[in-house]
């Protein structure tokens, strides 16, 4: 039986109707049956047997090597042994029956036992007879044994085909509670994998194939589960990751590409007397040679005829803004309005009156809009929009309002747009009926590499790698709980020096579940550590008011010490605030340490950023806090992020509008398979644009089914 629906799907580049053999249900794949096909599905969403042969193993296990007893310890992961059962006994009642086996070699002898399924082992074990036992070894009632252990008669193993090394599935507890484990599914993959063989046509085109010396596509899938040895699934493996990520690669060159034609943009043709003022007469220190690479860069972008989507990326504190300004300048030369968007009302103010300061007495139209500005305040904006005497308005989501109206808005910049929602952002890029304006967005969460060809793929990206002169890299330490008093008595010097501090808690108030410093517990400690000092606090949960209030008082310099949780990461700019100590700094991840530790280091005094931990810190948090100390090199920093914590779980991509879910390639590790795949599929672009050429016909079809299926988000960033 067969399902019926005739809707085409894409799969890793495979096109094909509904009707064909992969999309059979998954309940009539011989060992299945409706029962296991229905926590198939809720488990695992698979439903076909399309499904099933994409869910690749985890990890693989050398089923080659057969151990002797003798050398078996509790600390090896896993065994594989061959010997006899001895005898069998079995010890308890009910549910808390157990068995247990004494299993020989010619070595020696290991206990072998079972808590389930106790009475169907007692009927189909047999003393005397030979087995392959494989299974974690561990201490059970002084002795070493293997609980639950898979058991196969060494003649069957014999008689089965090569299959060398062993694939573990991921399986939830669900699953295992049905005795539907890693091994049941490596089964049925063993059953699906005869039953593919000439089935599954080849999905790249032959030239592909050939010059790239890649398995087939049927051979790589059925070799997965199956592999005979290490070099066939290294082989299988690859064939498999380059396929999925070159097909991304694929869509996303092909946007940019159809989106450079399909979109015009303003052309800014001169850099004119805006520019040429503030660059001669206010530029505050001369720009490094990272910025004026971008500003070429950019104003190469403004001047084709095209709609830039550009991505500017900056450590905090690397003069984004600046360059961000100056492109602003040169949309006013060319009679242009601007809009300049942050994710906060503090930072939507701090741009603002940065960007007035550095301006200084020129006669520039800037206004403020954010969601506190007053119904009159709003009215004269309005007005100055409609008129065209404000050229740069900078504010928050309140820019998007459909009461916001531009006369002719030519460039929007977005500051930290992960923070926004696709959506939001599609609204600004919405503000012009025909000709779209020119898109810069800012990041200062570093991106790795590999992440910003795939999330970001389709923009050309900028970065700015160096600090403005005159910035001291901060220096950072860490420090377990019994040096505190050392730390405060740094603290005191330093504020005798006449510095401030910054001290973050992760949490706002006590948590049972958590063993973390709180913040207000921390708060009454400080106060009374440092009894001559004002301390502020400041946390999320404040009245807006009385926040920026207190935040107020830490800029002016009126408290010395600010206490708060990490609602300090973006939008807190006080150069006089040279030490930031972060404590239970083992529970933060490393990109919003990184993040923290920015806000020092903006003056030109050395600034410190102290990681306070307790002892009982697993590896993963000793490697993230080992990084900080050594670099301050945020792209480092983000690629160690992503090996440590997945691709997934860095901040931004989850609203990229590229919407990705990769099943076998990792872009934390397959970094040059993916420049190979970015590498290959630029040149065809570049020689077959439209993929019209009969060799690349399969690739036009892939595509297209591709694009049939989202929304071109990418278009708007």
């Amino acid at each position: 039986m067969l399902i019926t629906d005739q809707k085409p799907v894409f799969i890793f580049g495979y096109i094909c109707d509904m009707s064909e053999f992969l999309d059979q249900d998954i309940k009539f794949l011989p060992g299945v049956g409706p029962k296991r096909a229905e926590i198939l599905f809720k488990e695992l969403q698979v439903r076909t047997f399309r499904d099933l042969i994409y869910y690749f193993p985890y990890k693989y296990i050398d089923r080659t090597k057969i151990y002797r007893i003798s050398e078996i310890h509790s600390q090896m992961p896993y065994v594989q042994i061959k010997g006899k059962i001895r005898n069998m006994e079995t010890a308890g009642t009910g549910p808390k029956e157990r068995l247990t086996a004494a299993f020989s070699d010619e070595t020696g002898t290991i206990e072998l036992v079972w808590f389930k399924a106790v009475k169907w082992q007692k009927e189909n074990l047999k003393t005397g007879r030979e087995y392959i036992v494989f299974g974690k070894p561990s201490v059970f009632g002084g002795k070493i044994s293997v609980i639950h252990p898979e058991m196969e008669l060494a003649e069957e193993q014999i008689l089965k085909p090569p299959g060398l090394f062993q694939g573990f599935y991921i399986t939830s507890g669900n699953m295992k509670n049905a005795y539907f484990n890693s091994k049941a599914i490596h089964k049925l993959q063993l059953v699906l994998g005869n039953l593919v063989k000439g089935k599954i046509p080849e999905t790249l085109p032959e030239y592909l194939v050939k010059r790239l010396k890649l398995v087939s596509l049927e051979k790589a899938l059925i070799t997965i589960h199956q592999p005979g040895n290490s070099l066939e699934l290294k082989n299988a493996t690859f064939r498999l990751k380059f396929e999925e990520l070159f097909f991304i690669q694929l869509k996303i060159l092909s946007i940019k590409s159809n989106r450079d034609k399909k979109f015009r943009g303003f052309r800014f043709e001169k850099v004119g007397f805006n520019f040429n003022t503030f660059y001669h007469q206010y530029l505050p220190f001369p720009l490094t040679g990272a910025q004026m690479k971008v500003i070429k860069e950019i104003r190469r972008d403004v001047n084709r005829n095209v709609q830039m989507n550009r991505l500017l990326q900056g450590d905090v504190g690397s003069g984004k803004t600046l360059v961000a300004l100056m492109s602003m300048l040169i949309a006013v030369d060319n009679g242009f309005q601007c809009a300049l968007m942050a994710p906060t009302e503090i930072l939507a103010q701090q741009h603002f009156n940065s960007i007035k300061k550095l301006v200084g007495g020129m006669q520039l139209g800037i206004s403020l809009l954010t969601g506190s500005t007053r119904k009159k305040d709003r009215q004269i904006i309005s007005e100055g929009l409609e008129s065209g005497s404000i050229q740069i308005l900078i504010g928050t989501h309140a820019l998007i309002e459909d009461n916001v109206v531009f006369s002719k808005l030519g460039l929007v910049v977005i500051d930290e747009q992960h923070r926004f929602g696709v959506a939001q952002r599609a609204k600004l890029w919405q503000k012009n009926d025909s000709v779209p304006p020119h898109i810069l967005v800012m990041t200062a969460t570093p991106i790795p590499r590999t992440l910003a060809m795939t999330v970001y793929g389709d923009l050309d990206v900028s970065v700015i790698d160096e600090l403005p002169p005159g910035r001291k890299p901060v220096q950072t330490m860490h420090y377990f709980e019994n040096r505190r008093q050392q730390v405060y008595n740094f603290l005191r010097q330093q504020i005798e020096k006449g510095t401030q501090i910054y001290i973050v808690y992760p949490l706002i108030s006590e948590s049972e579940a958590l063993d973390l410093k709180n913040l207000e517990d921390g708060y009454r400690h400080i106060t009374e550590a440092f009894p001559d000092v004002k301390v502020s606090m400041v946390h999320g949960k404040m009245k807006p008011a009385i926040k920026d209030s207190a935040m107020q008082a830490f800029k002016n310099g009126d408290t010395k010490i600010m206490v708060a949780t990490t609602v300090i990461e973006v939008g807190v700019d006080v150069p006089n605030a040279s030490v930031m100590v972060i404590e239970s700094a083992e529970r933060f991840g490393l990109s919003q340490l990184h993040q923290l530790r920015g806000r020092v280091g903006r003056g030109a005094e050395q600034s410190y950023c102290i990681l306070m931990s307790s002892y009982k810190i697993g590896t993963e948090s000793r490697k993230r806090l080992e990084t900080m100390v050594r670099t301050n090199d945020g792209f480092e920093i983000a690629e160690m992020d992503m090996k440590l914590r997945g691709p997934g779980d860095i901040e931004g991509t989850a609203q990229s509008g590229i919407g990705f879910d990769l099943k076998i390639a990792n872009l934390g590790k397959d970094g040059e398979i993916l420049q190979l795949a970015r590498n290959v599929a630029t040149d065809i672009l570049e020689n077959d644009p439209l993929l019209q050429s009969d060799e690349n016909r399969l690739l036009q079809k892939s595509l297209s089914i591709m694009k049939s299926t989202e929304y071109d988000w990418s278009s708007i960033s």
